[in-house]
């Protein structure tokens, strides 16, 4: 696969997709001495960039191949990218999503025209029924990141950063399968070749950062990850080779950072991305030393259950030190609760829950505990609340 072929798929889906704007992060460039954009293709149409390479693959298929439709397999953005492609080609398309996967992401899926088949606890299960419905049916499978033509479609983002920010240095993208970044990388090497591109993976589900090395897939089993967008167990073999080729850098982040990230990108930024669409932030707020300014970071998707949200947005603020959850032991007797809630609000520490156990087995006939939820200003503020808490004779447990 050659830069040309990018350039080729750009020219078809030009009339299809939005050119996403790039936004300056004065927050992020505080953390690299440079500035750092923000590619927002969480705005792009079904939330993600996934439309990109399923309307090029879906849209160079032979008439006979659109008539028997097509069947793809996702967690959720590949499944509304095709679903999308797949109605603006007038294609009847079958998208089979893991039984878990996100309602909005299902809902979204199918008010584009899809038919939704729920199957299985994982994405492989996903993929390993999307095929045998293709071969059952005759229907065309659209893999998620593996084929010249989603490759080449994701890659048109590059040849977008190129026009917006011709002197970018180093360009972050979230990796699962590895599509996004392959295409990325190949575009890049041409019309960006002071730049280095760096795929951003979750910790626990690193199947890239562990088959580069080799320049073949290598099969992990992925542990529990927010960044379901991403959390792949076996790279492409075509995003292995082109990635291992081109010296593109891996780097992973943890489960503190992902959420950090999020709510950066939420606060700061104003924009609303998954998980896995924040992973480029984790990136610079945990290997800040890896990024060479001005730097782009790709907001890969913004489709998250608003449940979701609510829950990373309390481990981020927890993680930044704004949240706090702790136990205290206290005596059981009239006043002691009034005086720990006085003391919390001397302190500046703003209560948002509280439960009061009075009888547990682990709890003395004279003490009672409560269950607190804090919001604190920061790192240093909570240490000073738990050290003056300490101080005044309290137990506490933190978590």
């Amino acid at each position: 696969m050659q830069p040309a072929d990018v350039r080729a798929a750009r020219a078809v889906l030009q009339p299809v997709v939005r050119q996403t704007p790039l936004l300056e992060s004065s927050a992020l460039a505080a953390l690299v001495g440079g500035p750092v954009y923000l590619k927002c293709e969480n705005i792009q149409r079904g939330g993600s960039f996934k439309v990109r390479g399923a309307y090029l693959r879906i849209a160079r298929l032979s008439a006979a191949d659109r008539n028997r439709g097509v069947v793809a397999a996702s967690a959720g953005n590949h499944a509304q990218g095709v679903a999308l492609a797949a109605a603006a080609l007038d294609t009847k398309a079958t998208v089979v999503m893991p039984a878990a996967a996100p309602l909005p992401k299902v809902a979204a899926t199918r008010s584009y025209g899809a038919e939704v088949v729920l199957h299985g606890a994982s994405v492989e299960d996903a993929l390993a029924m999307a095929r045998d419905l293709a071969a059952e049916t005759g229907a065309v499978f659209i893999h998620p990141f593996d084929h010249p033509d989603v490759i080449a479609g994701q890659g048109t983002v590059a040849l977008e950063i190129a026009e917006q920010c011709p002197q970018v240095r180093t360009i972050a993208t979230p990796v699962g399968g590895g599509g996004l970044a392959a295409g990325i990388a190949i575009a890049a090497s041409a019309v960006l070749p002071a730049a280095q591109v760096i795929g951003v993976q979750a910790e626990a589900a690193a199947a890239m950062a562990a088959s580069i090395p080799t320049g073949h897939p290598i099969s992990v089993t992925p542990s529990a990850t927010m960044a379901d967008g991403i959390a792949v167990a076996r790279p492409g073999d075509l995003t292995v080779a082109m990635l291992a080729g081109l010296g593109t850098a891996i780097v992973t982040v943890t489960e503190e950072g992902l959420s950090r990230g999020l709510l950066l990108c939420l606060e700061r930024a104003k924009q609303v991305v998954e998980p896995a669409g924040a992973a480029g932030i984790a990136a610079i707020l945990e290997h800040p030393e890896v990024f060479t300014p001005p730097a782009v970071i790709v907001l890969s998707g913004g489709n998250i259950d608003p449940l979701l949200l609510s829950k990373v947005l309390r481990h981020g603020l927890s993680a930044a030190g704004r949240f706090m959850a702790i136990r205290c032991r206290l005596p059981d007797r009239p006043g002691a609760l009034g005086s720990l809630l006085m003391e919390l609000a001397a302190l500046g520490a703003n209560v948002l829950d509280v439960v009061h156990e009075r009888v547990t087995a682990e709890l003395r006939v004279d003490e009672a505990e409560v269950n607190l939820h804090l919001e604190t200003r920061g790192p240093e503020h909570a240490e000073s609340v738990l050290a003056q808490l300490r101080k005044s004779g309290y137990t506490l447990l933190i978590g």
